[in-house]
């Protein structure tokens, strides 16, 4: 039997997958289908990227595969550099253009919208021998094969995978990632467990569809580690969790569980042991209730993160809103008053520089607005907050502002008319936050001359009337990086920082080969003067680098942003 999986892509509060990211759910569905006694040569993946330049041959494998699975679901808003996630026309089209059966599933089981501030709708679909899964894709397409046939989808309960099946599932289908349009270069989002430990959950939060919290074994998820870095895995994020703190947390009887740093140690350290030259590892989620509760045994698993993981980490804070109004109408896990002190143990722990050009571990910040109890006064709090942790010289990587995005059956659902109310000042307070806090922010970062180490050249921005190629490092929330150059596309260069916008950077690669470097470009070394530049271009070519320095009289700092290739 034939199986094609298509990868709409999913982003979700705890769970990442737009390329250059692969989620989880792509391997689990591909491990299912190999547990069910398919051959990988006979399991097909494409993302939907690639489908939209689809071949002759593409469609020809679509039409012929007994069954079509497809992926997808935007749980929050997001902006992706290279990709477009799949839209309800396109899989309406695909399921009428395959033949076999079509089960959808991931996220967008829970509805669909284009943006936030807008509620989800249910996803509808006319084309014929089509399913939604209603609960876990994965468990679906195992349970719809029998005895090597396929069986009525009609008659498959659809029910929760269990963390012992994704255990086997996740190292079978590992294979998946070979097939992804950018590997080997692919980040692999890992799973520790699903499902938020809070008693009370948020009034907008997704991860209590899927229940309490069911940890996977230290051993699985250092196993599929391992499965993946044998097939060639270099990078890795342990993203798919609400709070990575509460891997394996205890329930003592208080409001937030208690950490367990044994278990991050296991973790972090296993993971080290299986895939001794990774490139990246890096986190996602932290609840910084469970920091303020347990400061710690929170201190002593941010050590332990800082010791095995790689530079330019992020610790996504979901801070949502400094109104202890809003935090109270919607249950929200965090006052105020403690923020600063959460942002501070992170610095403690992260704020010095790696080897990635990024200071080891800061943390990024969740905002969410639209929601019961916003006023006015609440963009005011918003903003002083973060206006008091620049002030204060605090370092934040990244800020996430948006409107929520409701979804059937959480308490904000239907309350459209709180993200309208305050549209125009939500659009003017982000631009304010862009322009006086996020600038400043990443200057103090990543100042003039930081050179980030291999950025990976990502696409070449058609529109601009001078050349311009913007890349990322691979990691957790990258930096944006502009090069004033047409650079080959999939490159990894060091890029020397010599420009900030609002939430990118400007670079030149580093070192500059003056001899096949533009003029206009080589104007931009740090500290470089017009006549130091006249200088190096009138020696043009040169025949290494001894005859530069000879040459041309220019102090150690400038020579190191310098190279020569004959």
């Amino acid at each position: 039997m034939k199986a094609v999986i298509i990868d709409g892509y999913v982003d979700e509060p705890a769970c990442f997958g737009v390329p250059p990211y692969i989620s989880p759910y792509v391997r689990y569905i591909a491990g299912a289908l190999r547990e069910k006694g398919f051959l990988e040569h006979d399991i097909n993946y494409f993302t939907i990227d690639s489908l939209r330049k689809a071949t002759s041959e593409d469609v020809h494998i679509l039409k012929k595969a007994d069954i079509v699975v497809i992926l997808s679901g935007m749980t929050v808003p997001g902006k992706y550099l290279r990709s477009s996630p799949i839209t309800p026309g396109e899989i309406e089209n695909l399921c009428t253009l395959a033949s076999g059966i079509k089960v959808i599933g991931g996220p967008i089981r829970l509805g669909f919208s284009k943006e936030g501030g807008k509620g989800a709708k249910e996803l509808g679909t006319d084309a014929e021998g089509t399913v939604l899964a209603k609960s876990d894709i994965e468990a679906f397409v195992y349970d719809l094969f029998e005895n090597g046939k396929l069986c009525d989808p009609e008659d498959i309960f659809h029910r929760r995978r269990t963390v012992h099946e994704i255990g086997r599932w996740a190292k079978l289908g590992a294979f998946i990632i070979a097939q992804h349009p950018d590997y080997p270069h692919v980040m692999c989002e890992m799973e520790t467990y699903r499902g938020c430990g809070r008693k009370v959950h948020c009034s907008f939060c997704t991860e209590r569809f899927y229940g309490h919290s069911d940890y996977r074994p230290v051993a699985d998820v250092i196993a599929e580690v391992s499965s993946l870095y044998d097939l060639g895995a270099r990078n890795f994020r342990i993203g798919r969790q609400p709070d990575l703190l509460s891997y394996h947390a205890k329930d003592i009887g208080a409001d937030v569980l208690q950490p367990s740093p044994e278990i991050l140690e296991s973790l972090y350290s296993g993971i080290r042991k299986v895939a001794p030259e990774l490139k990246v590892l890096h986190m996602d989620n932290t609840n910084p209730a469970t920091m303020v509760a347990y400061p710690e045994q929170s201190f002593e698993i941010l050590k332990t993160i800082v010791k095995y993981h790689t530079s330019g980490d992020i610790a996504a804070l979901g801070i949502e809103t400094a109104d202890p109004a809003v935090v109270s109408a919607n249950d929200l896990k965090v006052h105020p008053d403690d923020v600063l002190d959460v942002i501070k143990m992170i610095n403690d722990v992260g704020s010095a520089r790696g080897s990635s050009g990024l200071p080891e571990l800061l943390p990024g910040l969740n905002f969410v607005h639209g929601l019961p109890g916003e006023t006015r006064k609440t963009f005011e709090l918003n903003y002083d907050l973060l206006k008091d942790i620049l002030d204060s010289g605090l370092l934040v990587r990244r800020i996430n502002i948006r409107q929520v995005m409701a979804f059937p059956g959480t308490k904000v659902y239907g309350n459209d008319d709180l993200v309208y109310k305050h549209k125009k000042l939500f659009l003017k307070y982000k631009e304010k936050i862009r322009k006086d806090i996020d600038l400043p922010m990443l200057r103090k970062i990543v100042p003039i001359g930081t050179v980030l180490r291999d950025v990976m050249c990502e696409i070449h921005d058609e529109r601009s009337k001078h050349d311009l190629t913007f890349g990322r490092q691979l990691g957790s929330y990258p930096l944006l990086v502009g090069f004033p150059l047409n650079l080959p596309l999939g490159a990894f260069i060091d890029a020397a920082i010599v420009g900030h916008g609002q939430r990118s950077v400007k670079a030149i690669p580093f070192p500059l080969d003056v001899n096949s470097t533009p003029l206009q470009v080589i104007r931009e070394i740090p500290g470089l003067n017009a006549m130091d530049v006249s200088k190096i271009i009138s020696g043009v070519p040169y025949a290494n680098m001894d005859e530069l320095v000879q040459k041309v009289a220019l102090p150690e700092n400038i020579l190191e942003y310098l190279s020569v290739n004959p």
